[in-house]
């Protein structure tokens, strides 16, 4: 009961300061005039928001939470059974919640990287970076289907004796700063670049030049780039060329016309399954 609760408050805490942050980034954007700071991968300098791109993400957000609340009773069995079966027990409250944050951000590291390194789990993330845009409700932006293995990265957790609504609340939790960071308003922030991930690091991890694809992978901490390879920093005009967002190329159907937000995936899993059915 108290965990339930916890991930409530939670969400009742997060709600109008999501409200808030999105307004002020709205008005910012307008009143500097910053809302034709960077370039798009395929055409002209675009917006910092469009209705029709802000719709689309809470859109996305809204079908990836409704998967997530389908399968919530499902994984939270498979977590459970695993959590029965723990190999070690941790009593000190502190060492319990920093080493759980610590592991779980780690395993996220990993689910997010193999996202972006296996085709077909590509298909499902591909949705997040299709967006020309970089702002809050971006990352709204949800890979729809990744609640249909995203508890199995977390299985680990279990067995280390984790208890799984606290695995929960503990994702729940480092996905608000990941959301967070989906912005062009905030510069870099000295020492903490060294630690957490930022803004600026995420704008990296978005970007498509050449030089940032797939860097940056991290949700809360970016130490794990930083050992495993695959830290970016990034760099000021006068260093390399301006930030694209989006994808490094349209996706197209049969016909060649551009595919619509909603057959972005249909189209990967497509190249994934069926190659040789893909017109050159």
């Amino acid at each position: 009961m108290v965990e339930s609760l916890r991930e409530t408050i939670l969400i009742l805490v997060s709600s109008p300061i999501y409200l808030i942050i999105i307004g002020l980034e709205v008005f910012l954007s307008n009143y500097k005039h910053r809302d034709h700071h960077h370039y798009g991968p395929f055409g002209p300098r675009i917006r910092t928001y469009t209705w029709r791109n802000t719709l689309t993400n809470c859109y996305l957000m809204l079908l990836n939470g409704g998967i997530d609340l389908l399968l919530r009773g499902f994984y939270i069995l498979i977590l459970g059974v695993c959590y029965r079966h723990h190999w070690i027990s941790i009593t000190n409250i502190f060492s319990y919640w920093f080493l759980l944050l610590l592991a779980e951000d780690f395993l996220y590291y990993w689910l997010h990287r193999w996202d972006h390194e296996i085709r077909l789990f590509w298909a499902v993330h591909v949705t997040h970076h299709s967006s020309e845009h970089m702002n809050f409700t971006v990352g709204f932006r949800s890979s729809v289907f990744q609640p249909l293995y995203r508890f199995v990265y977390f299985i680990p957790l279990a067995l280390l004796g984790f208890k799984p609504l606290d695995i929960i609340f503990m994702y729940s939790a480092t996905q608000i700063w990941g959301i967070f960071v989906h912005t062009e308003l905030i510069g870099k922030m000295g020492w903490l670049e060294y630690i957490l991930v930022t803004p600026s690091h995420h704008r990296v991890h978005h970007a498509s030049n050449p030089r940032y694809l797939d860097k940056n992978m991290g949700m809360f901490l970016i130490i794990w780039d930083q050992l495993f390879g695959t830290f970016q920093p990034e760099l000021g005009p006068e260093e390399y060329q301006p930030t694209k967002y989006g994808l490094t190329k349209r996706l197209e159907s049969h016909r060649r016309r551009p595919c619509p937000e909603g057959h972005r995936v249909e189209r990967e899993m497509e190249l994934c399954i069926w190659p040789s059915r893909v017109e050159p």
